[in-house]
């Protein structure tokens, strides 16, 4: 099992939408979600600073394939289009993301 953290801003005028939308996801887009082998996915929200940081553990044995095939699902990429335009990336993000990713450097079980 891979643990995996990201970060992304959310836009203020955006912020309750995207609230709305996280409180009725889409029932296809999660059954992608457990199919491409994530589980125990959460968003967190810090305000004032409109930060989401997520969290999920991936459970499968190829992740890069995982999220190729997340990636092509039709109703996944809908569901992004009405996402995206809330969120606002980091300036720091590695070259090819959305959300950055993030090192962990605590873990206690």
């Amino acid at each position: 099992m891979q643990r995996i953290g990201m970060v992304i801003g959310v836009r203020p005028e955006k912020l309750e939408e995207y609230k709305r939308l996280h409180a009725a996801v889409w029932p296809e887009v999660l059954a992608v979600i457990s199919a491409c082998n994530i589980k125990n996915y959460s968003i967190f929200l810090k305000e004032p600073e409109n930060l989401l940081f997520s969290f999920f553990e991936y459970h499968g044995t190829d992740y890069q394939a995982d999220m190729a095939k997340m990636a092509a699902d039709p109703k996944t990429q809908e569901w992004w289009a009405v996402c995206m335009p809330c969120q606002q990336p980091l300036d720091s993000r590695k070259d090819g993301e959305w959300w950055a990713s993030m090192e962990e450097v605590f873990f206690h079980a």
